[in-house]
């Protein structure tokens, strides 16, 4: 399992795919299903959907992730072909300078580009420790003219990326552009894979949902048309095994999946979840059934999808598990292969789990 999350992982974290552009990813996902014998379909927002029917009686589960990733949307280019942008999602300032960017033009024409850095020569005392603000961020394609730059496909509104990049490191572990949350794509299209086999159980809607990163708007779309009983949500998880994290928590890179006891954002977009006990419950007592060790998390600061989901019709009974990830939303993030296997595991027993008795209400009766 881990050679083809490894190969899943790296080969969808190869495909730019800013939010509200996911296209070449939902392709790539799409064929990957295909190529195991499972039909998909997509909405009109461009979540891509497949669906495992059920036991009628059972509680039906929508299960997601999300395939887009942050990054920029041109804005102007200057007559001297340098370009500005506008950031979309929670792009950091301190991750800019000097990196390698990618405008998406389109499959075999995209133009690469290098975030402008002032030359360290011709920097002031007084500027060594200041961050550029992510206004005044300009990309240099090497083209010279504002003429050259459209002419290479690049217009205002073109879409762009940190340039997608793998690097693998030691132990099982991966680097890279957008481990969120192609991690957890790779992870869904090993459920995926086994869910195809089974005969009983919960209905399960497999969703990759799209623009997460732009205020968390595909999956709560998809959940309004699938009427989920439960939702189970698939992301990262802050790691806090480095020095500046060591006070968030106990979340070990390495240390097996997660699960989200309390989340709230607490900037600008006042939501979070705390989860379902029977979820909780759902999630321990299988992690114990099988061996596999389980993290803890409680974080301000992290949002997902699940905080609009779990709103849906009557609510909806909600959880969030992942990964733990280092590094997030900077141009090289990190994960552990040998928690995307733990956490496919997981899932695919907790599932299995899942029967007409399963109990909804929060004091725990079907």
């Amino acid at each position: 399992m881990i050679d083809r999350l490894r190969k899943d992982l790296i080969n969808l974290m190869r495909i730019p795919g800013l939010s509200g552009h996911e296209d070449r990813v939902r392709h790539a996902i799409a064929d990957l299903l295909m190529a195991e014998g499972v039909e998909s379909r997509s909405d009109r927002m461009g979540n891509l959907i497949t669906t495992f029917e059920g036991e009628a009686n059972c509680p039906s589960v929508m299960l997601f992730t999300h395939m887009d990733q942050l990054g920029f949307i041109v804005r102007k280019i200057e007559d001297n072909g340098l370009i500005r942008v506008e950031r979309l999602g929670g792009v950091p300032e301190r991750a800019l300078a000097s990196q390698a960017v990618t405008l998406c033009v389109g499959t075999g024409k995209d133009v690469d580009g290098v975030l402008y850095n002032k030359s360290h020569h011709a920097t002031a005392p007084d500027e060594k420790y200041q961050v550029l603000k992510a206004g005044d961020v300009l990309i240099d394609t090497g083209h010279g003219s504002r003429d050259a730059v459209e002419a290479a496909g690049v217009r205002i509104g073109t879409p762009g990326v940190f340039r997608p990049n793998v690097l693998p490191l030691a132990e099982n572990r991966i680097a890279g552009t957008s481990v969120d949350d192609r991690a957890g794509c790779a992870v869904l299209l090993e459920v995926a894979r086994r869910l195809k086999s089974l005969e009983n159980g919960p209905t399960v809607h497999l969703v990759f949902s799209v623009q997460e990163e732009f205020n968390l708007r595909g999956a709560v779309v998809a959940a309004q048309s699938l009427k989920p009983d439960m939702a189970i949500q698939v992301d990262l998880m802050l790691a806090t095994d480095t020095p500046e994290m060591a006070d968030r928590g106990d979340m070990l890179l390495g240390g097996g999946p997660g699960i989200s006891l309390y989340s709230f954002h607490g900037r600008g977009t006042l939501n979070g979840v705390i989860p379902h006990p029977s979820l909780v419950r759902l999630m321990e007592e299988t992690a114990e059934n099988e061996s596999i060790p389980l993290q803890r998390s409680a974080q301000v600061g992290a949002l997902t999808d699940l905080s609009y989901v779990q709103l849906v019709g009557e609510g909806v009974a909600s959880i969030d598990v992942g990964f733990p990830m280092r590094y997030s939303h900077s141009s090289l993030e990190v994960c552990d292969l040998n928690d995307l296997e733990a956490l496919s595991r997981l899932l695919i027993a907790a599932l299995q789990r899942i029967d007409a008795g399963f109990p909804l209400t929060r004091d725990g009766q079907a």
